[in-house]
């Protein structure tokens, strides 16, 4: 089953970057205030970046070196 880094932007010009199996189901999750406790005080406001990876491992490998980017760096990947 193929696994999903998003990145969302926030109302705040923040980023959230999360994993998942259905990019579009969780990102109503965090519309609905019923995702992550980040984006229950940051609005998300949309999905700006997604990639495609193997499995549940490799996403979240993946999510981890993202979240390390500086905000400058993540714009740029965008």
């Amino acid at each position: 089953m193929s696994y999903f880094v998003y990145m969302l932007i926030c109302e705040d010009s923040s980023f959230y970057i999360g994993t998942t199996n259905d990019v579009d189901k969780r990102f109503s999750k965090h519309v609905a205030g019923k995702g992550a406790s980040y984006t229950r005080s940051h609005k998300p406001v949309k999905v700006v970046y997604r990639e495609e990876l193997a499995d549940k491992s490799a996403a979240l490998k993946r999510e981890h070196v993202l979240k390390k980017l500086t905000h400058t760096q993540k714009l740029a990947l965008l």
